[in-house]
């Protein structure tokens, strides 16, 4: 049986799914979208992922579709259709479908998209053995904060790694790493400090990413929040991704550089498992 999703206020079996030829998503990657997490029928989460949503509709003047509260309903009525226990819900919102002109169409009513996907996100095998990732020209746009549906370039980056044999990239401007290509990138040097690149319009502010830091800091665990560069990369002692298909998700290669034993090092893990315990405690 196929997935229910959800368009523009209908609950319909994927294959009946269809928006505009003329939906501004289609034709200039002009929407935005949030991944929330789903654990025992729960959302995780969900509060931060519909605050960046506000934001970055708001950052490209784009008219809400509906409200959180909302939305929230179509996102829970989504897991009851689908029966999802645990994995995921896209959710995407465009400007909406108009004649094609550069300049946003006045009055266009939104086009909202959600839909899920089933995904072992609590006990994913690779957690157990780290992930490899390459470092590559980060080519985006200089709004990387607003979590935008343009994501031609994160996709060439993924394919660089997988041609290389790799899980996935860090992308890399003027020397220093930016983020993942689909999450946040962390580095912890052999003093035991935790350091990621500092907010600012270079990354998305991950919602994991929040959440993570303030487990971080509660565990007593230093934290630097600056530019890193690829050489400090290679002589970490650990290295992590955060996102919220993946939690957090331990790095043991970057490039040609083993790091630490080239197993998931001791921060990665109790911050993985603190997060898992935190996220069932919300479920429970």
């Amino acid at each position: 049986m196929s997935r229910i999703v959800y368009v523009n206020g209908e609950f319909v079996p994927e294959e009946d799914a269809k928006v505009s030829v003329f939906d501004r998503g289609f034709m200039f990657a002009d929407g935005v979208y949030e991944v929330s997490s789903v654990l025992r029928q729960k959302l995780i989460d969900n509060n931060g992922h519909m605050v960046r949503l506000n934001r970055s509709l708001n950052e490209l003047d784009m008219a809400h579709p509906c409200t959180d509260e909302e939305i929230e309903r179509i996102q829970y009525e989504l897991i009851k259709r689908n029966n999802l226990e645990e994995g995921l819900i896209y959710l995407q919102v465009t400007r909406g479908a108009a004649d094609r002109d550069f300049a946003y169409p006045k009055d266009t009513q939104p086009t909202l998209v959600l839909f899920t996907q089933a995904k072992n996100v609590l006990n994913n095998p690779i957690a157990e053995k780290g992930i490899s990732v390459i470092t590559v020209e980060d080519i985006r746009w200089a709004r990387r904060d607003i979590k935008t549906v343009g994501l031609l370039a994160p996709c060439m980056a993924k394919m660089q790694a997988k041609a290389a044999g790799a899980d996935d990239a860090w992308m890399v401007e003027d020397g220093h790493v930016t983020e993942g290509s689909s999450n946040n990138a962390y580095i912890v040097t052999k003093e035991g400090t935790i350091v990621t690149r500092h907010i600012g319009n270079k990354i998305l502010n991950g919602i994991t990413r929040r959440a993570v830091m303030a487990l971080a800091a509660k565990h007593d665990y230093k934290i630097e929040e600056r530019l890193f560069t690829v050489e400090e990369c290679h002589s970490a002692a650990e290295a992590f991704i955060t996102s919220a298909t993946m939690f957090v998700q331990a790095v043991v290669k970057i490039d040609d550089a083993v790091i630490g034993d080239g197993k998931p090092g001791v921060i990665s893990n109790q911050l993985r498992e603190a997060y898992i315990s935190e996220a069932l405690a919300e479920v429970d």
